[in-house]
């Protein structure tokens, strides 16, 4: 199988995405905005050429084409993977840039969330096929500020007390998580290093210290649903191990 991702800022990679396609062996590529700025020099892969597409998450937002003049052609590439019927995945401002392109609006939230808090699965997930195996709550790393409303069509996934719409899926093959479901213990000390400076007292919003030192008791829980899901998407249908620890 062959999968492009897109990569907004240098320390927001695959993380354990990219574990979980090198053990299957699959073919990985991929489209750097951080070494690309200028729009004329951004090449995208012939959509024939890919089976799967995953968006990455990134401190910008949605809107700032002024700002970042890529994201129009972001969005207009991402819309022809959905129309092409591949499976798409969006994590954090993947899942807002996935929300924006199926014409669902993406606004502030009420409250940032960033460190490690639960979220709860709806009663359509755990139903599903791709989430019905993962427990119905689960704490996962969160960084961010922008939510979106759920797209027409969407089923709605995933929950948390600071954030109603935290994940869905789309025709059953477009996945948005807003949650870093995919965080190793390097990605999060790599996002706490680059983005400390987001780190001020908040109702959802947890000291450098705890999220570093509470990773240790999620990061089993938080893989093996990632892996889960991926197998899942992939066509692989068997129980997932995991809990929230």
């Amino acid at each position: 199988m062959r999968i492009h991702y897109f990569q907004h800022i240098l320390f927001e990679g695959l993380a354990s995405i990219g574990q979980w396609a090198n053990q299957k062996g699959y073919a990985l590529s991929a489209t750097q905005y951080f070494e690309n700025s200028d729009l004329p020099d951004i090449q995208y892969p012939d959509m024939q050429a890919i089976d799967w597409l995953i968006i990455m998450g990134g401190p910008m937002n949605i809107y700032e084409h002024d700002k970042y003049p890529w994201l129009k052609s972001e969005k207009e590439y991402i819309r022809a993977a959905i129309d092409a019927g591949k499976t798409v995945i969006g994590i954090c401002l993947g899942a807002q840039l996935i929300a924006d392109v199926l014409g669902a609006k993406v606004y502030p939230g009420a409250h940032k969330e960033i460190g490690w808090f639960p979220v709860q699965l709806t009663g359509e997930a755990i139903q599903s096929d791709i989430f019905g195996s993962l427990p119905a709550q689960l704490t996962c790393f969160h960084w961010h500020g922008d939510t979106f409303h759920l797209p027409d069509g969407a089923v709605h996934l995933a929950k948390s007390e600071g954030c109603e719409n935290q994940a869905f899926i789309y025709d059953d093959r477009v996945l948005a998580l807003q949650f870093h479901l995919e965080s190793t213990a390097e990605s999060v000390a790599d996002i706490i290093s680059h983005c400390r400076s987001e780190i001020v007292p908040g109702r959802f919003i947890q000291s450098a210290e705890t999220m570093l030192k509470n990773g240790d008791c999620f990061f089993d829980g938080i893989y093996a649903a990632m892996r889960g899901i991926l197998d899942r998407l992939d066509g692989d249908r068997f129980p997932v191990c995991g809990r929230d620890l």
